[in-house]
């Protein structure tokens, strides 16, 4: 995974975890500590995000139901134990009991919170945002839409002042249209992300995507019932999207896949922009879109023309 990111011009991720039996996470998230902990040979390993259990079956999407849970403070505690404290982020319903509690918790061990797969009302994900949830998951999957009479999750997560909204912008998730009017409501909040599973950069077939077996049919996800499960995006495609179906400038567009995640995230200081005192950890592409080079930390880790070498340092 880190070294296809870097082949796509990606410096950084925060690995993502799906809903699952409790064991599977607890493993998936010792993993990530190991990996961040040994290091990687592409991009860096930021941590560990937790997408699901404490999720809502009306707006399941690809996770499974029968390993939804109930918020308990013990344990999330367990959760960022099992991660050695590199878990960075939860997904959570807002209408889900205990959820104000929950967030207020993770806020104070430095955990983010994010609002997704959730059918809660305007009310409910606004108190959440104003409780110090951080955002909402991929706007407009996953949750309760915007109606004229009840906005929603939509509704609050564009129009609250502080809120991040992640968009998955690969053209069959979202609408372009949809799109648009997310950029003209939130601007500098929109967070573009991939939502990409195992099967990204592989040809169509037959993939895993947690406990269950999902279907590529021209690079789109499908679970058995037809609905989606996940994507294929890379994130270079999606700032090439947000280019061209909004008719932005392209380093405008990159700016949403890179300095607003590492808002999202509280680590501008490090990431984002290219400054002096910051990481160097950058990318050059061409006129045609295409990533030339990716360094992490001022390390040479892919070349569109050579083998990425490690020893290679950015001068």
């Amino acid at each position: 995974m880190s070294l296809f990111f870097a082949q796509q011009g990606v410096t950084a991720f925060v690995a993502t975890t799906v809903t699952a039996p409790v064991a599977r996470i607890r493993n998936a998230l010792k993993q990530v500590a190991k990996s961040k902990a040994a290091g990687l040979e592409g991009a860096e390993l930021l941590g560990a995000y937790l997408e699901g259990p404490y999720f809502t079956a009306r707006h399941k999407g690809a996770h499974p139901t029968e390993w939804f849970r109930e918020l308990s403070l013990d344990e999330l505690e367990n959760w960022i134990s099992y991660s050695d404290n590199q878990l960075i982020t939860v997904a959570l319903a807002a209408e889900k009991v205990g959820a104000i509690q929950a967030i207020e918790y993770l806020n104070e061990q430095g955990v983010k919170v994010m609002i997704g797969h959730s059918d809660a009302s305007f009310d409910q994900v606004d108190a959440a945002l104003k409780a110090g949830a951080n955002g909402i998951v991929h706007c407009y999957n996953g949750m309760r839409g915007l109606h004229h009479r009840d906005p929603g999750v939509v509704g609050a997560g564009l129009c609250h002042p502080d809120s991040f909204v992640e968009i998955i912008a690969d053209g069959h998730h979202v609408h372009p249209t949809a799109i648009d009017i997310a950029h003209r409501c939130c601007g500098e909040r929109l967070t573009l992300i991939t939502d990409a599973m195992s099967a990204a950069g592989m040809p169509d077939g037959t993939y895993q995507l947690g406990e269950h077996s999902v279907e590529v049919k021209d690079g789109v996800v499908t679970t058995a019932c037809g609905s989606l499960a996940g994507s294929t995006l890379t994130l270079n495609q999606a700032v090439v999207h947000l280019h061209q179906w909004l008719d932005i400038p392209f380093e405008q567009a990159w700016l949403r896949a890179s300095l607003t995640p590492a808002k999202s995230l509280g680590i501008d200081h490090q990431f984002g922009t290219l400054e002096v005192g910051k990481s160097a950890s950058m990318v050059a592409i061409n006129t045609q879109f295409s990533i030339e080079n990716s360094w992490v930390n001022g390390r040479l880790v892919f070349s569109a023309d050579a083998p990425a070498r490690q020893e290679a340092i950015c001068i």
